[in-house]
């Protein structure tokens, strides 16, 4: 629908009591990502479309949330919250300039898939003016039904108002909307408030088309797709949805999972081909991993980049600035953060490695440390390829260790290690013959046995 334009409006001003929350419903995140911005991102899949988003409570903190992913749509502020159809009237400048197509979403409905819009867009070039998103509900107790006849849309008709045979219908209002451009504004200007709560509705247009002989029809979507959250209960609902879709479509590309639903992932996770996840692993935002990498169970990853073939856990940790070479391991029980492994470097277990460069074939032994915090400033450790750091060892930085150097096991480094040097930094062993005895009959004394 390339030909046709389009603006989406996305009414994100709700105030979300529900939530029991400082913070504005629809900022709320899915897979590390606000539900409104989930929502911007499938309404900008149309290169076609525009944005227009209506906002109210923090709207500021609402924009900041969209604009990596519609930097050029409008905010448009709700200053009174007076129904639907008055929020999609707060973008009326840009709804008049003249858009083929205007699609209503809502920012608090993070679910829905591109497919479904562009059907409920289709209705519009079959000539409808007004096309209404519908799911099917197993129980549609609480749902305003679609009341339909010879595929046209006559009414959408609330639990309260229905008669015995229309509360028997199970086809029920989703809640986006597809509104002919040409028809748009008069009829979201002919809504009046003649109700309960004195509110404008945006389904009243729906009415007002059907007695001004416009076709009027509805498309049915996935229930999933339509879903709404208005509590924590919900978002943890949706949550699990989508990261169900995310896992199939992964494993379908071509990536193992051992135990799908244990696996987290975020909205930009990047995951290539034949690359197998162990059970429990937490995939944080900023994440991608190359072809062939094995992700053993029971690791958390945030902001890091795991290149093809390397091995990764289990309990591994690995935090914002890792980048993970070929072939390259961190083992068990291992924290990296802010630190480069070239290709085939071993950090194998019990290890913390923080604001470093290890080179190739670097091995780091058990126990290592770079102790890179001095209490005012973090500073580098610099690894030099084949070095060789023994077990135990506490790298001070800043401070370079040169290639194919050896660090004896316990040492304590403060001073760069040429290449191809070996560096003791422990006190020398003495042993005291029977001391062990005297201290232990010591002792016993002290404790009166």
């Amino acid at each position: 629908m390339s030909h046709r334009t389009c603006l989406s409006v996305v009414l994100a001003a709700g105030e979300g009591t529900r939530m029991k929350s400082a913070m504005p419903k629809v900022l709320h995140p899915i897979a590390g990502l606000p539900m409104v911005a989930h929502v911007v991102k499938t309404a900008c899949g149309d290169e076609a479309s525009d944005v227009a988003i209506v906002v109210g409570r923090q709207a500021e903190a609402v924009h900041k949330a969209v604009a990596p992913y519609a930097p050029e749509a409008e905010i448009f502020e709700q200053t009174e919250r007076l129904g639907t159809a008055h929020a999609v009237l707060a973008a009326r400048d840009k709804i008049a300039r003249g858009y083929d197509d205007i699609v209503v979403m809502f920012g608090d409905a993070p679910l829905i898939e591109p497919e479904a819009l562009a059907d409920l867009r289709a209705g519009l070039v079959d000539g409808a003016a007004v096309v209404v998103m519908g799911f099917q509900a197993p129980d549609p107790a609480g749902y305003g039904r679609l009341v339909m006849q010879n595929g046209s849309l006559l009414a959408i008709r609330e639990e309260r108002d229905a008669s015995e045979a229309e509360r028997a219908i199970t086809f029920c209002n989703g809640g986006l909307m597809a509104i002919a451009g040409e028809h748009a504004l008069s009829l979201l200007e002919a809504v009046g408030n003649d109700n309960a709560k004195n509110e404008f509705y945006l389904t009243d247009i729906v009415s007002i088309a059907v007695t001004r002989g416009l076709k009027v029809t509805a498309t049915e979507a996935p229930y999933e797709s339509v879903l709404g959250i208005n509590n924590r209960a919900e978002l943890a609902e949706a949550e699990t949805i989508w990261q169900r879709r995310r896992r199939r479509s992964l494993m379908l590309a071509g990536v193992t999972m051992t135990d799908p639903e244990t696996v987290h992932l975020s909205h930009d996770t990047e995951i290539a081909e034949d690359v197998t996840i162990e059970p429990n692993v937490f995939f944080a935002t900023g994440v991608s991993v190359g072809a062939g990498a094995f992700i053993r169970a029971f690791s958390h990853i945030e902001k890091a980049q795991i290149a093809e073939g390397a091995e990764i856990g289990p309990f591994a940790r690995l935090r914002p600035g890792t980048q993970v070479g070929r072939k390259a391991k961190i083992g068990n029980f291992c924290e990296v953060k802010n630190a480069v492994l070239d290709e085939g470097a071993k950090i194998n277990h019990l290890t913390y490695v923080g604001d470093a460069h290890v080179g190739a074939k670097a091995n780091i032994g058990a126990g290592t440390i770079t102790c890179n915090y001095d209490g005012f400033a973090k500073h580098h450790t610099e690894i030099g390829a084949g070095a060789f750091v023994g077990s135990n060892s506490s790298l001070v930085a800043p401070l370079t260790i040169g290639e194919n150097a050896y660090i004896a096991s316990g040492s304590v480094v403060t001073q760069d290690v040429p290449a191809d040097a070996l560096a003791f930094g422990r006190a020398r062993q003495e042993n005291k013959e029977g001391f062990g005895r005297r201290l232990r009959e010591k002792y016993a004394a002290r404790a009166g046995k």
